[in-house]
């Protein structure tokens, strides 16, 4: 009897120990819905599966309506590794047991990529003035709550700056992926929408009927390139196997064909990746932060005794993160 139960014990162990493995190699890779699906799946498929023949891993592609889709997935461990624009990372990071660490690197080489609000070519509006007029005849068309450019840099830098809520200065406020948001300007479905400089590029090479409709008004300050964030607890092991993958893909330290892995790469309108942390998003925490204060010092449901505890306590926070970004910058 006791030979037989140790017998069970030590298939139940084994099998246990099988699954573990089995889930240590399976890793889905979440893509945020800056374009539609199919469009993400084209251009993706063909990295993932270089991913998964040069690191052993199985390598799954995994898709969600919204940014938020992605940060929950890795939250619940439904998504070990994923590709973030800085705010949702950032979300990943604080919610989600994640980690930055690599970073993509624009076609050009350029140390980042700008939000940019968009009119229909044709459109009379000619500045940002004349979007910020706040008569509410206007439709504007922001992105996901969870993006950089698509939300929380023209959040920053065109509405809070100014204390305008674009709910109460539009006649209508509608939220898209950037794709989306392009089309509808180019549509005339809108008459302005946010996106930023590397989606506008996709736009150009897939859409350019559509591209030759559009037209900039509005450009930010630089922001950080897209993080490639995984799980903290996955295995040193496949952590070991990621990096590697990334760290040498389309370089001259690739094992593969380093001509095609460029290929590859140039259809995302990326470089090589080069290394990264969660530092790189210091500039993005501090960009929120200057968001909340803005809004907080407008916010009339507020006491004033209130108010001034509140802005004390995020300016008291952005100081933090600004040191810690100056330290980043000289150390």
């Amino acid at each position: 009897m006791n030979a037989t139960l140790k017998s069970i014990a030590a298939m139940s162990f084994a099998l246990t120990m099988t699954a573990a493995a089995q889930a240590q190699d399976a890793i889905n890779f979440g893509i945020i819905s800056t374009e539609s699906q199919q469009n993400l799946k084209t251009s993706w498929q063909p990295l993932l599966d270089d991913m998964k023949a040069k690191t052993g891993l199985e390598i799954k592609p995994f898709f969600a309506s919204d940014y938020a889709g992605i940060v929950e997935g890795m939250r619940f461990n439904k998504v070990q590794v994923a590709w973030y624009g800085n705010k949702s990372a950032m979300e990943a990071v604080d919610r989600a047991e994640g980690e930055v660490f690599v970073q993509s690197v624009p076609a050009g080489g350029e140390p980042g990529y700008w939000s940019v609000i968009l009119v229909p070519q044709d459109s009379p509006i000619k500045t940002l003035d004349d979007v910020l007029k706040c008569d509410q005849s206007l439709n504007f068309g922001l992105g996901d709550p969870n993006s950089t450019s698509g939300y929380l840099v023209p959040m920053t830098f065109v509405f809070s700056a100014r204390g305008i809520d674009p709910k109460t200065c539009f006649k209508n406020v509608t939220n898209a992926n950037h794709e989306t948001n392009a089309m509808v300007v180019a549509n005339r479905q809108v008459d302005a929408a946010t996106n930023n400089t590397e989606n506008m590029a996709l736009i150009k090479q897939n859409k350019p009927d559509a591209y030759a409709k559009i037209r900039e008004i509005w450009r930010s300050p630089l922001i950080p390139s897209d993080p490639i964030v995984w799980r903290k607890d996955l295995s040193d092991e496949t952590k070991t196997k990621i990096r590697d993958f990334f760290m040498t893909y389309g370089t001259d330290k690739s094992t593969g064909d380093v001509a095609k892995e460029k290929k590859i790469l140039a259809g995302l309108k990326w470089a090589p990746f080069r290394e990264s942390s969660n530092k790189q998003l210091l500039p993005i925490r501090v960009m929120e932060l200057t968001k909340d204060i803005a809004q907080a010092e407008a916010d009339s449901k507020l006491s004033a005794e209130d108010k001034a505890a509140k802005v004390k306590e995020l300016t008291e926070q952005k100081a933090k993160y600004e040191a810690e970004l100056a330290a980043a910058a000289n150390g």
